[in-house]
């Protein structure tokens, strides 16, 4: 199994007991819908390996204990502290008509509802804060908030990401920072003496 063929699920955090056990955290929107693995695939010197599931409890907010079937000792789940958590994109729960995994529309064309095409997803960052989608806007990387309001639906089949830019983002990539930039060029655009 690549890392291309998954996505990641989330990762181990600590041990839990002396028996093996693992704390673990899914880093997903429904954790409920994991509650019945019998498999993982934990990354381990870049591979992916494949752990099977001897129990796991759901604790809250994503966070669950896991045992795995051949980690017997503190000392064996030691070594998965902080170890990446995938599985197989076929295990992705279907989605409804119009909503997409990120991963699905890298590479999409963004039509904006207002200003028509914008650009290509290029990839998406997933931070604390907030999740943010990098698109190429006039050669150049846009972030995009991923919040509801913007993402109206993608279409599968042409390929295309029907979004509601914020207002006034555009503008920040398209103006220039500096407001007095533009005054300090003469018509051929070079700089003013």
């Amino acid at each position: 199994m690549h890392v291309d063929d998954c996505f990641l699920l989330g990762y181990i955090v600590k041990t839990h007991g002396t028996k093996g056990q693992v704390a673990a955290f899914f880093d997903v929107d429904f954790p409920e819908d994991y509650e019945d693995l019998e498999s993982v695939f934990l990354e381990q010197k870049g591979r992916l390996i494949p752990f099977f599931i001897e129990s796991i409890e759901p604790q809250n907010k994503g966070r669950f204990i896991i045992k795995f079937e051949d980690v017997k000792s503190i000392e064996q789940a030691e070594t998965l502290r902080g170890t990446s958590i995938y599985l197989p994109l076929n295990e992705l729960p279907e989605l409804e008509e119009g909503q997409f995994y990120f991963h699905e529309v890298v590479g999409y064309q963004v039509v904006d509802a207002q200003h028509g095409p914008l650009g290509i997803v290029k990839e998406f960052y997933d931070l604390p804060q907030q999740q943010l989608m990098v698109m190429v806007y006039l050669d150049q990387e846009m972030l995009v908030p991923v919040i509801d309001e913007v993402f109206v639906r993608a279409d599968h089949e042409a390929k295309v990401l029907h979004v509601n830019m914020p207002e006034g983002l555009l503008e920040v990539y398209t103006e220039p920072s500096n407001p007095n930039e533009a005054d300090d060029l003469d018509e051929s655009g070079e700089e003013e003496k």
